[in-house]
């Protein structure tokens, strides 16, 4: 058993989100194991660039009130105690509302070479707004 008592906040990497984000390590791969678990809180407007995960990705909200899309134009609105599963090579970015933080668990699973993550180029002002819109409107595709 191994007791994990305290990990440090990290900014998260500007080449990979918009806005202010903040993570804290909760696991990272060691073999054996693959799986990479972080804690990620989004301030208001703050999101992931659109990215993929080879194995899928787990989305558990702790806090706050965000938005989850895909390519195809679904997007969904998630709030505490709610969780999504992306699927495997699944173009999809997740991230704040413009009024409200976000908290989330994210959990991948990567393969020997890393935690699997291909990561694109940032989710636009227009495709982000277009999102709250959506769902604003009702458009809230599966939840």
């Amino acid at each position: 058993m191994e007791h994990i008592t305290d990990t440090p906040t990290l900014k998260a990497p500007a080449e990979r989100f918009t806005g202010d984000v903040y993570l804290n390590m909760i696991e990272t791969p060691a073999e054996p194991a693959r799986l990479a678990a972080a804690l990620v809180r989004f301030t208001p407007g703050a999101r992931t660039n659109w990215h993929s995960h080879a194995l899928g990705q787990v989305l558990h909200i702790t806090d706050g009130v965000g938005l989850v899309g895909t390519r195809d134009g679904n997007v969904i609105r998630v709030s505490a105690g709610q969780t999504v599963k992306c699927p495997p090579n699944e173009e999809h970015w997740h991230g704040a509302t413009d009024t409200n933080l976000l908290a989330h668990i994210a959990l991948v699973v990567g393969d020997a070479s890393g935690d699997g993550t291909t990561w694109l180029e940032p989710v636009t002002d227009e495709q982000y707004e277009a999102a709250l819109a959506g769902v604003e409107g009702g458009c809230t595709g599966r939840s």
